[in-house]
């Protein structure tokens, strides 16, 4: 069997709206955080974040937090894209707290992975449907930016 490998696909840099406060339930604190738009670079796919979708995130006592966002994305062609994306993002106390404070912080200093889920009905991007990616992100005060790889 051939051992996967990862190609690049796309960095996608969404710029994030004020975090809705939900609550805190027993053990964790939950929150929506508006996707207000960014952009899509890569070769095969590339163009834009519409204002248009959320991170529904949970955030434990310890900092660990299960990321869910679905939005969607323009292409530079007019294709539409929707993603859903999980993840999760933690690290050492005092880093993430230095991410929850809007620092910049650098990525290595904390794990932050996606498992990204593209479909669109749209013909020239019907492969997207078919594979599997992973992501590698990084949160700043106001955006996220994952770099996706196409599993091979």
């Amino acid at each position: 069997m051939k051992t996967p490998g990862l190609e690049h696909l796309c960095t996608i840099r969404s710029e994030l709206g004020q975090p809705m406060e939900k609550g805190d339930l027993p053990g964790r604190r939950v929150r929506i955080i508006p996707i207000r738009g960014g952009t899509v670079t890569g070769e095969r796919l590339k163009g834009r974040v519409l204002d248009f979708g959320a991170d529904w995130q949970t955030v434990y006592e310890d900092g660990y937090a299960e990321l869910d966002t679905r939005y969607v994305i323009e292409t530079h062609d007019g294709a539409l894209i929707d993603i859903r994306n999980f993840g999760f993002r933690h690290g050492p106390p005092e880093v993430m707290a230095r991410v929850a404070a809007g620092e910049e912080v650098d990525p290595a200093l904390y794990y932050m992975r996606t498992t990204p889920k593209f479909e669109t009905g749209d013909e020239r991007y019907q492969w997207l449907n078919r594979m599997l990616f992973i992501g590698t992100g990084a949160r700043f005060a106001n955006s996220v930016v994952i770099e996706v790889y196409e599993v091979l």
